[in-house]
């Protein structure tokens, strides 16, 4: 697949957020190359009146001031030092990180502001930046997601298909939270009927225990337009048995019910408290950490 970038500048770094967990995000790149196929971030393309179909990451927008901007931004005395969160839009380690290294300047402008941060990504190839990392959370929280919804190699193949394998992003954890990073694995989204068998969420379970990660949460598929249209037409296409249990199941509507998800919830913190997935890094001599426990969705 040819990818085209263009390299444009930012007018601001930073996003005001509003009904999410952060208040604020900030995306090096815009349009992501792993184009999985139920990415939400295909509704918001689709909103915007830009290509969500086929055609989503073939053309990534470069913000090559992003880094310069940042740092005017998180030097204005109105700026309150809240968490920014790193890669909401588009995954701040796809492929062109490794050229323009956009994420690292962005990561090394907030440590020297200080600045507690998050980033969720699907790239192994965030432990080049471990020096910045460490830099980073001994002057403020940061926390790191690893998206790994599932490991059945089948399901990764057909529906994350530009991705990382699961296991190298296994690997990654490993990697970052022996460097004392505060690292969870996120099991989202769930697919019904897919990947949500009792083998399949223990399987990544365990693998989250095992490769250290301080914390493990999950949560479903939701079909906002844009998204709706490509998952489903790839579903027809990769698992057509289950076409008419997702026309079902969200028809007329973009969520399923939280009483529908709060099993897949309870299932996966029951996991996590057998398999004893919790933050066991090790504390400095002084008993403190720099950041707090990563607490398991329940």
């Amino acid at each position: 697949m040819a990818v085209e970038y263009r390299e444009e500048p930012c007018r601001s770094a930073l996003n005001r957020v509003k009904g999410m967990a952060f208040g604020w995000s900030l995306n090096p790149y815009m349009g992501c190359v792993h184009r999985c196929t139920f990415c939400y971030v295909r509704a918001f393309e689709h909103r915007a009146d830009r290509p969500f179909d086929e055609r989503y990451g073939t053309s990534i927008r470069v913000k090559v001031n992003i880094v310069e901007m940042l740092r005017k931004e998180l030097a204005r005395p109105s700026w309150k030092c809240e968490s920014v969160a790193i890669g909401a839009a588009t995954d701040p380690y796809q492929p062109a990180e490794g050229r323009y290294r956009l994420t690292r300047g962005c990561i090394g402008a907030l440590a020297a502001a200080s600045n507690p941060l998050s980033i969720i990504t699907r790239g192994p190839m965030i432990v080049r930046d471990l020096d910045v990392l460490t830099e980073a959370a001994s002057r403020a929280k940061v926390a790191i997601t690893f998206s790994i919804p599932t490991l059945d190699e089948e399901v990764w193949k057909k529906t994350e298909p530009s991705t990382a394998h699961p296991r190298q992003r296994l690997r990654a954890v490993k990697e970052l939270v022996d460097a004392g990073i505060r690292v969870g694995v996120g099991m989202a989204p769930v697919l019904p009927g897919i990947s949500d068998s009792p083998d399949q969420l223990a399987e990544v379970v365990r693998a989250a225990r095992e490769a250290g990660a301080t914390g493990v949460w999950t949560n479903m598929l939701f079909l906002k337009p844009g998204t709706r249209e490509h998952f489903l037409a790839s579903i027809a296409r990769d698992f057509p048995e289950q076409l008419p249990r997702y026309l079902e199941l969200y028809e007329g509507r973009a969520y399923l019910p939280v009483e529908e998800i709060k099993p897949l919830r309870k299932q996966v913190s029951a996991l996590a408290r057998k398999h004893g997935v919790k933050d066991r890094r090790e504390r400095p001599l002084d008993g403190t950490r720099h950041d707090e426990q990563l607490e398991l969705a329940v």
